[in-house]
């Protein structure tokens, strides 16, 4: 047995211990030893006897045998079957995290440990009794490359692998649900289960089926009006924070189209020009934290006195501030290359954890509407909800959750309450020879992104390659401009296309090289390290602001020191960062207007304001979603109540 999991002998006395941290290790580790033993009883078999062991277990999964004890054989099947297909072997840390995984556990593993690798083991044993597995990603292009990559452990056991991507007709998408396992990403399987809420109330749940449709499946309906995704019965979840705990902010919502008059889209763009004439603090407050404005006595008076303008004239008083305070909201609140980027005249919202592009995506209420008025563009359709259910209430309806991520043991309490899931930290194959250094902390923005730039220039002329992440994309530019004044050669990626942005970021370890790129481009993607850069430290990561999670922090300096290499992290940070007005805009206020000027802020109270900045935030948004949580589960109540379906309307 690998000393990574200890002593055996220890491990045998240890899983006495009852639920603790200790006793769970130890349990898993006895399981990881049950599948090394059949290593050697495997290795010898033909496919063809790997594939008919296989077919045995899955007869024994459908005759009601306990996957518990299926576990060692399934588990050293997908091992020898990784082997020969793919050439990889199952670590035992590997092992031992997929073990984690079908105990209902989010297994944590360091960024370049496998996680992909890790969740075949887990995957394979429960679709063992045929009810689906979804496996969910965060993007389309991680999605189809997962199953390309791993379809093959699968399909040499004799498994059938879907993958779900965006704009698949439904044919196709319901061909890939019947699949044993299914690939695709939590936006695409919530839309589908949408979609199929609506297709039933269009058939009608309670109508008679006729013995064709039932036994045949076929009768009167076309194959679009048919749902198209089964049973919810497991879900292996990868890169599970980012999907559980920072989408779950956000509802998913289908729309449907409500096409606005011409008077409603010059009120929009009336609103934009009569906000932009109003005066902070005396025409109106704005609360950062909630990201909402409001008028104030004399900015109403103001209002007011334009609500007779011909472009308002189909709206009372009272919603002609709705639209001016919504046209305030979208010029402080969303900036352009922050939380959208304008193209091909379109508004395209900016994911703020992943910094992506979202194309098809609006935001609700009107405020998208109000943002193309600020930015002079045609007021589109806006839409009203015709189905909407969160990701936690989405997640919950599978009879069993896990995942795996290179995050989560700070969110451990929030994913235990919420999804009825465990957090176990899975030791690493080799030691971690990371190196963090604290902070660097300066007075203004430009002084940080001038440091960063030197740092970077010091670093590139003896070829140590550098990965400088940034919040937004247009924090990666203003960089890439003072990197190339200096005329360092580098690569700028904003994630906007993920396989462009994979391959790129898979050549960040190599000599030389400068990549330039928001937080999470190319996450998934694994950064080898070129000849020689061992000997020059390794990957050098910059972050260039705290992030409102110190999770997101993690997953970008986990892009350094993976599998045993070395690797290097730190963080430049400002008093001009947004992370600093956790604290109240007026306040954030005194301090930089007090040290501007003031160049490095070399004091270690520094290092610990920003600390309590990034819990402010963080307790901020669990906030949010305890409070979106709360309202939907009132709503899907008061829906239930009235008879009707809680995720339609």
């Amino acid at each position: 047995m690998a000393n990574r999991l200890g002593p055996m002998w220890l491990n045998r006395v240890s899983q006495f211990t009852g639920p603790t941290s200790s006793g769970r290790f130890s349990r898993f580790a006895i399981q990881v030893q049950k599948v090394n033993d059949l290593e050697p009883v495997f290795e010898p078999m033909t496919d063809d006897q790997l594939r008919a062991k296989a077919h045995e277990l899955r007869l024994r999964a459908r005759q009601g045998d306990s996957l518990n004890l299926l576990l060692p054989e399934a588990f050293a099947l997908v091992r020898e079957s990784a082997k020969r297909t793919i050439g990889q072997r199952h670590f035992d840390v590997q092992v031992l995290g997929g073990v984690a995984i079908h105990n209902r556990c989010i297994s944590e593993l360091e960024t370049g440990e496998g996680k992909t690798l890790v969740g075949t083991m887990p995957t394979f044993l429960n679709a063992l009794p045929g009810k689906g597995v979804h496996v969910v990603t965060v993007n389309d292009y991680l999605a189809r490359r997962d199953a390309e990559w791993m379809g093959p452990i699968y399909e040499r056991l004799g498994m059938t692998v879907g993958c779900i991507q965006t704009n698949q007709p439904d044919g196709s998408r319901r061909q890939a649900y019947q699949c044993d396992i299914t690939y695709g990403t939590s936006k695409e399987l919530g839309f589908d289960f949408l979609r199929d809420e609506l297709k039933r109330l269009q058939l009608g749940d309670t109508h008679r089926k006729s013995f064709e449709e039932v036994f045949l499946g076929s009768g009167r309906h076309t194959e679009s009006e048919l749902p198209v995704q089964r049973t919810h019965f497991f879900c292996v979840v990868d890169e599970a924070d980012s999907i559980l705990i920072d989408e779950a902010r956000t509802p998913l919502i289908i729309g449907a189209n409500n096409q606005p008059t011409q008077e409603e889209a010059a009120a929009y763009y009336g609103a934009d020009q009569l906000a932009q004439t109003l005066v902070r603090v005396k025409d109106y407050k704005y609360d950062p934290v909630e990201r909402k404005a409001e008028l104030t006595p004399p900015g109403r008076r103001k209002v007011q006195a334009r609500a007779a303008h011909q472009a308002f004239v189909t709206l009372t008083v009272d919603g002609v501030y709705e639209y001016v305070e919504r046209a305030l909201r979208a010029q402080i609140a969303y900036l352009r290359d922050r939380d959208y980027v304008v193209h091909d005249g379109e508004v395209v919202i900016v994911d703020e954890f992943t910094g992506r592009m979202m194309p098809g995506r609006q935001w609700q209420d009107g405020l998208h509407q109000a943002i193309q008025g600020k930015e002079k563009l045609e007021i589109t359709l806006e839409t009203i909800t015709a189905a909407r259910v969160t990701v936690q209430d989405f997640f919950k309806r599978y009879k069993k959750i896990a995942g795996m991520t290179g995050t989560a043991t700070s969110d451990a309490a929030e994913l235990r309450r919420i999804y009825k899931v465990g957090v176990m930290k899975i030791l690493t194959n080799r030691p971690c020879r990371r190196v963090w250094l604290p902070d660097r902390i300066f007075s203004t923005e430009d002084e940080k992104f001038r440091a960063v730039a030197d740092q970077v220039i010091e670093w590139n002329k003896i070829g140590v390659p550098t990965l400088v992440g940034t919040r937004s994309i247009e924090k990666s530019e203003k960089l890439s401009r003072l990197l190339a004044e200096a005329g360092v050669e580098h690569q700028i990626l904003n994630a906007k296309n993920h396989e462009i942005e994979a391959s790129i970021v898979a050549q960040a370890g190599h000599i030389g090289k400068v990549t330039v790129a928001t937080n999470m481009a190319g996450r998934g993607t694994d950064i080898k390290l070129g000849e020689g850069v061992a000997a020059l430290g390794g990957l050098h990561v910059i972050g260039t602001e705290r992030h409102e999670s110190r999770r997101i922090d993690r997953q970008l300096a986990g892009r350094s020191a993976r599998q045993g290499d070395p690797g290097f992290v730190q963080f430049f940070v400002s008093l001009e960062d947004e992370i600093v007005e956790a604290f109240g805009e007026k306040p954030a206020g005194r301090i930089r207007r007090r040290y501007a000027g003031h160049g490095e802020l070399t004091s270690a109270a520094w290092r610990r304001f920003f600390v309590k900045a990034q819990a402010k935030k963080e307790r901020q948004h669990f906030k949010d979603r305890k409070l979106l949580m709360a309202y939907e589960k009132q709503r899907a109540e008061m829906r239930k109540n009235m008879g009707l379906n809680p995720v339609l309307g």
